[in-house]
């Protein structure tokens, strides 16, 4: 490993084609990383539907979904205790290796997956054991968020910090798509579906796992950010929450800028394949292909949205989520439940895509232009670890809740009302690419 620092990037045309070329390959292993965690996360969701029967026995389809859903809310409890041990290390070590522990961990829980017995071998031990992997799991992305969107947002150009940062989802939806693909060729190519309700789920997690040990070897290449090597020159590392307590209000921040966000994101990603299901009653197939598509014109969009906050500022894209979001949330939700073709289905998710890629697209940057080098990642991961396990994780538990109770529009309402709250907020914060701290060492 090399002590060789990325410099954060000087605005000037006469930039070091080197010192380009070290950022890019920073950027694009640090993404790729990211993209293998999320996969391995996101696999879960992807197979829910094979493996909910081997874990979870019941006659009832929606009670198998809703517990594998309440399994997966479960896993957040264990982001914020990531948020901070990472965002730690993070902070006081270095971002390279919080990053590489991170994918460590994340490598650990998908091998548990691919070899934990069913429901029918070992009883009730089995969703147990699955329940441990998925706490590791959730353990590794707490930690996974700050680290990554401090290294991006560190090793970017200053006028380029939006598209660049942008990336970060690019690949954590791309973790998404990922699945998706396995899935697909599963379903279409090598597997008939019998076997992959009885064993073949277990190829995706295996895949994980093998992914994760490959993107640990490339992020211990990682080069350190001149952001964190200069600021331990100057002032003394902390990553720790009483020096974090120094924020309240950009903690508070954090907490109101992620709330309506996170629950808009995990409902357009990782509910909709159980909506669209259950609720509007296609098949697997035609379900799996609207999803996919849906996330992959999402992957487009986060660039494009992340290089507009550069020109206009990233508050107008905070803004227009907020408005677009409280707006159309319920009759695109109503609409869907509804749709008889998966066409339909598949431009009203996208309509959706329209207003939650502004935020999806810039708010790791947003976070990260709050704090100053020395807590940025702490400050970055914990409180959006938090926030995401209360908000985001249990938005799939919530609507299949509401679902069991004959009131699945009740949902629709509560996912506007959260998007509104976020709303209040970035209507009364300041930009962060006009007023930034990343220059800040303390």
């Amino acid at each position: 490993m090399t002590d060789q620092a990325i410099k954060p990037g000087r605005a000037t045309d006469q930039l070091d084609i080197a010192d380009v070329e070290r950022r890019l390959k920073a950027i694009f292993i640090g993404s790729i990383g990211n993209l293998v965690e999320w996969y391995d996360f996101y696999a879960y969701t992807a197979f829910a539907l094979y493996f909910a029967p081997a874990f979870f026995p019941a006659s009832d389809p929606v009670v198998q979904q809703l517990n594998a859903a309440v399994l997966f809310a479960a896993t957040f409890l264990m982001r914020p205790l990531g948020g901070w041990l990472f965002g730690y290390l993070a902070d006081h070590f270095g971002r390279r290796i919080s990053l590489t522990l991170s994918v460590v961990c994340m490598c650990f829980g998908s091998l548990l997956i691919a070899v934990t017995p069913t429901y029918a071998t070992i009883g009730a031990v089995a969703p147990a054991i699955l329940a441990l992997a998925r706490v590791i799991e959730g353990l590794s992305l707490g930690g996974e968020y700050g680290a990554s969107a401090t290294y991006l947002s560190e090793v970017a150009d200053p006028n380029h910090r939006g598209f660049y940062s942008s990336f970060q989802y690019v690949t954590l939806i791309g973790g998404q798509l990922t699945a998706i693909i396995v899935l697909l060729l599963l379903q279409k190519v090598f597997l008939a579906p019998d076997a992959l309700r009885a064993w073949g789920w277990r190829i995706p997690f295996a895949i994980g796992a093998l992914l994760a040990v490959f993107a640990a070897v490339m992020r211990r290449s990682l080069h350190e950010t001149e952001a964190f090597v200069e600021a331990k020159k100057t002032v003394q590392p902390t990553g720790s929450i009483v020096g974090l307590l120094n924020y309240p209000r950009e903690l508070l921040l954090v907490v109101g800028l992620t709330a309506g966000g996170t629950a808009a994101f995990y409902t357009f990603t990782t509910y909709m394949q159980t909506f669209v299901r259950l609720s509007a009653g296609f098949t697997e197939d035609q379900t799996t292909l609207v999803i996919f598509g849906t996330l992959v014109f999402a992957t487009f969009l986060q660039p494009i949205y992340g290089a507009v906050s550069d020109r206009i500022g990233r508050k107008p894209l905070l803004i227009f989520f907020g408005i677009a979001g409280t707006i159309s949330t319920v009759p695109i939700l109503t609409t869907l439940k509804d749709a008889k073709s998966p066409l339909v289905a598949f431009l009203l998710i996208c309509a959706a895509w329209l207003f939650v890629a502004g935020y999806t697209s810039i708010n790791a940057i947003v976070k990260a232009e709050l704090f100053p080098t020395n807590v940025r990642a702490l400050g970055v991961g914990l409180p959006y670890a938090i926030t995401v396990s209360v908000f985001g994780g249990t938005a799939p538990a919530i609507a299949l809740y509401f679902k069991s109770l004959g009131h699945e529009h009740w949902f629709y309402y509560y996912l506007s009302g959260m998007i509104f709250l976020s709303l209040l907020i970035y209507s009364s914060m300041r930009d962060t690419k006009h007023d930034s701290a990343m220059h800040r060492h303390q």
